[in-house]
């Protein structure tokens, strides 16, 4: 860690509210001399709680247009554990290509970086980098703070934690083999079509175990759902669920809503 990283820590430990981190993660930004830092966590129940640099413009857009749904970086961070350069995603839906072309008129920046943070109760949150540069560029800038970034995201979270305890979720009940199967397809990328096919039950019955999935893991829809069973470790990405004869699917399907 740089040592004149320490001042900007010990005011994140000293934060009281919202407003502090709001003004330490400002100062960070321009620590770094990049566009934008945001830490974000999403609560169980859809609510979106943190601070950040975008414009408020484009943040309240995004709120507007429901983005948390098909913003890549948030479905890339659910289905990761390591930090994420956001090249790696998969930006070749047209409502993906649709949301990059709006986050990049609001000033995004060009290049991103995300960090997947998983805290206690299936608490899930996100902390990222972006800026405007070329990729050898935005490559050398994250090898040279990636590791003070990874700090600051977890100090981050650490005081969000003290400041928001009553977002945590409450600890999960057990899925059903069934229940698990579903969420894992879904994750892969399954339509819920398809998902019912290999499986070989009705739409009905997959509603069912989505809706059950949905209850006992306290999330308001399927995304939520699928999230919080892969931060539990209740389903492992890169896995896949068993169809009725015992047989092992591949990937067949386009990103579920």
């Amino acid at each position: 860690m740089k040592a004149n990283l320490q001042p900007f820590l010990l005011k994140l430990d000293q934060a009281t509210g919202l407003n502090d981190l709001q003004d330490c993660i400002t100062a960070l930004r321009d620590h770094f001399d990049i566009a934008h830092l945001v830490y974000h966590w999403v609560s169980a129940d859809g609510e979106q709680y943190g601070c950040g640099t975008y414009a408020a413009s484009w943040v309240q857009h995004y709120l507007d247009q429901g983005y948390l749904r098909i913003d890549p970086v948030v479905i890339g961070c659910f289905q990761r554990f390591h930090p994420v350069d956001w090249k790696a995603l998969d930006w070749t839906s047209k409502s993906a290509i649709t949301f990059r072309s709006e986050a990049l008129s609001a000033g995004v920046g060009n290049q991103g970086y995300s960090i997947p943070i998983r805290g206690p109760s299936g608490q899930f949150a996100m902390f990222s980098i972006s800026g405007n540069a070329d990729d050898v560029t935005w490559a050398n800038l994250i090898e040279k703070h990636r590791r003070d970034w990874l700090l600051c995201a977890h100090s981050f979270n650490q005081k969000a934690l003290e400041l928001e305890t009553r977002r945590l979720p409450n600890p999960v009940k057990p899925l059903s083999g069934r229940e698990v199967d579903v969420l894992t397809l879904l994750a892969m990328g399954y339509s819920r079509g398809q998902v019912a096919q290999t499986l070989s039950i009705s739409e009905h019955t997959l509603r069912a175990y989505v809706e059950g999935a949905r209850f006992k893991l306290g999330a308001s829809n399927t995304m939520h759902a699928v999230a919080r069973a892969v931060s539990e470790g209740l389903i492992v990405m890169g896995g896949a669920a068993r169809n009725a004869s015992g047989d092992w699917p591949g990937r067949t399907g386009a990103a579920a809503e």
